[in-house]
Parts: C-alpha cells; structure tokens; sequence
C-alpha cells in the first residue's frame, strides 16, 4: 500500500483527530509516518504510530524570539523545518505528504515536494475562514520581521493543494466562501488520543446531582490554571458534582479544589459524557462536537485558539448552550450554569444535534479522502 508523510502541528485540537486518521490508514494497510515537534514524539508512539522530530524544529526559535507565542510561530513558520522536510521527501519518497492545516512552513515548500499534497483542518473552514488567514498572515508577518522570505496567501497554501480535507459536518460549516474545488467536508475526528483514560469518580452511581465536565485547552500556550480556578469557584456554588481535566498543562496540585470538585489530568471524555449533564469548556473543536455527538448542553469561554469563539457562538445559536465572554466572573458562570442546567430546552436542542453525528466516522471519511487522492495519484501515473 502507499507510504503517508504527515507533517505535523501537535496542537490540542491538531494531534489526538491527526492520530485517529493515522490508525485508520495504518488498519488499511499504509505507512504512516509523523514528523513534528520532539514533545509530539513520545504522544505519536503510544497510539501506535510511527514518529519523528523534526531536528531544525527549534532552530529559528530565536530569530522568532520577539512573538509572544515563540514556541509556536518558531516552529510553525520555521524556514528551516520547511527545508528539512524538503530534504526529507526527497530521501523517503512517499506517495502522499499530508500536512497540518497551520504549518505555515510546510505548506509554503509543499510546491517542492513533487507529489501529492494534502492539508488537513480540524475545524471549521467556511466559518473561520477569517481567523484562517488571519493565522496564515501572522505567520508570514512573524517570517518577515525575522528576516525570511514570507508567506503566500491562503489560496495558494491551500487553493493549489491537491485536497483540503475539513474534519467537520459540512452542515455546520455554513456557505462556501472560497472559490477552490479541492475541499471535501468529513466528521470531527474524535478519537486517538493515548491520554484518555477512564477515571473512578468519588461519588455514589446514584448521586442526585448532576455531573458537570470542566475541561479548557490542552495546548501549553493556552494554559490558564486561573480560568480553570474560577470555573471551579463558580460551580462550588451549584447543587452539582464537577469533574475538571486539566489536561497536564495546569498541575492538579495548582488548583484549590471545592467539596464538590474532583480534579485530574486527564480521563476519557466520552466515559464522562455518559453520565454528565453539561459540559463546561474553552470552545475547541473537539470537545465542542464531542460534547454536541453526546447530546449535552455547552457553557464556554473561549482561550486564545482562533476558532473558539466562532465554535462557541454556534452553539449558541443552534440553542444547544451559551457563549460567555472568557473573563466572566464567578457568578456569571454561575448563573448560567443553573440557567442551561434548568431550562430543558437545551438539553433537547443538544440530544437533537446528536442525531447529526451517528453513522459519521471521521477518522474513516479522513482516510477515504487520502485514498482518493493517492487513487489519483495512480491513474494519473499509468495515463
């Protein structure tokens, strides 16, 4: 079967779907290989997945020492990581290179690569199709002010790749709003992530309150052990029980936990959704769809991933839960909290949205699209 090059962007929202489609093209029979970050290393393997750092992946970290976000855009923008996988494509040959949707980078020496190209988005396309170019344009800004050669526009990055795949229900997406013919909508990929793990919660199975899931971003640069804090001070209040996951970014030992809170690193989501009542969260992708795949309200506060508050104003408005803004004090949270909790209307808005997802295997329509492209790749060979 063919040899799948992916270069990677270990993001929360990029990394654990990225697995999920790797499991599945590696169940058909292909040859997958990540390439990233050195701390993505370790996460690839205990899923099964073959991996390696990047070794320019902190070169130009000082050239981009004046970006707030260092570790990210001296990464994702690095010249010299996009001239190693030039390096390394023509030393492994695969047939298909798949590269993260904000590895500015990668996609700028995708045209070198001689082979097909795919980007894959882990979010919505349409609906954030500003913020996309806002983070493709910061990026090239950052390689200027570096001293390197910047970026061309989205419709280059991305409208002249051989497929953009967008890990998400084209019906939520909203209309169209670039003109490239090479976009195919899946399912949000919500599986793949080896840090799942089932917890024992303290309480009886039939304790009458109900359980509320605080969860915020897993991505370093998004920590906030005082966001998570006061989240945990405003459900003290409540008649409920919380578990909070703080995603090994924030130390459970940081936060000052109420009688009524269990705290831990990390768990399975989907065991605790089965028995949680509402979801309190940051507005990621995933765990925005995981949330919406379970039938259950969402109360959010958006980090600072670029999509979060546009995921969380959907959810809004499809009336599955409320949009607050991220500084909102305890009692705000509170109060809504007991509103979304109360008020039935959502939960039904919520166990109807749930309908949307059953039959749509992400990580599966993920793989078809790649086997479409390499199927091509083929026919065009023997022509």
């Amino acid at each position: 079967m063919a040899r799948i090059l992916w270069a990677c962007w270990d993001g929360g929202g990029n990394l654990p779907p990225s697995l999920g489609i790797a499991t599945e093209l590696d169940r058909r029979g292909h040859q997958v290989s990540f390439h990233g970050r050195h701390n993505m290393v370790p996460r690839a393997r205990a899923a099964g997945v073959t991996a390696y750092a990047f070794e320019q992946a902190l070169t130009d970290q000082e050239a981009f020492s004046f970006h707030p976000l260092v570790s990210v855009f001296g990464y994702c923008a690095s010249p010299a990581v996009g001239e190693e996988l030039v390096d390394l494509v023509a030393t492994e040959e695969p047939d298909l290179v798949v590269i993260d949707a904000m590895f500015g980078a990668a996609l700028d020496v995708a045209p070198r690569l001689q082979r097909p190209t795919a980007v894959m988005v882990h979010t919505f396309l349409y609906r954030g199709i500003d913020a996309w170019q806002g983070n493709l344009a910061m990026q090239s800004d950052s390689r200027k002010r570096a001293g390197f050669r910047g970026l061309d526009d989205l419709d280059v990055l991305w409208g002249e790749r051989d497929r953009v795949h967008v890990n998400t229900l084209a019906s939520y997406d909203g209309a169209p709003t670039v003109p490239w013919s090479n976009i195919v909508h899946g399912a949000p990929v919500l599986g793949g992530d080896p840090r799942a793990v089932p917890v024992t919660l303290p309480w009886d199975v039939d304790h009458p309150d109900p359980l509320v899931l605080l969860s915020f971003s897993t991505v370093p640069e998004q920590r906030s052990a005082e966001s998570l804090q006061r989240a945990l001070d405003a459900l003290s209040s409540l008649p409920v029980r919380v578990v909070a996951t703080t995603g090994g970014i924030v130390e459970v030992d940081e936060l000052d936990a109420p009688a009524n809170a269990y705290v831990v690193e990390v768990a399975d989501h989907d065991a605790l959704l089965a028995q949680a009542s509402l979801v309190v969260g940051h507005g990621g992708h995933g765990t925005t769809m995981r949330t919406l795949r379970a039938g259950l309200p969402l109360v959010g506060m958006p980090a600072k991933g670029t999509d979060q508050a546009s995921n969380l104003h959907l959810v809004e408005q499809l009336g599955a839960g409320r949009f607050l803004p991220p500084d909102s004090d305890r009692d705000l949270i509170a109060a809504t909290v007991t509103e979304v909790l109360r008020d039935p209307a959502y939960r039904a808005a919520a166990q109807r949205l749930s309908l949307d997802f059953v039959g749509r295997d992400g990580a599966a329509l993920a793989a078809d699209s790649l086997d479409e492209v390499l199927a091509a790749r083929t026919a065009g060979a023997a022509t």
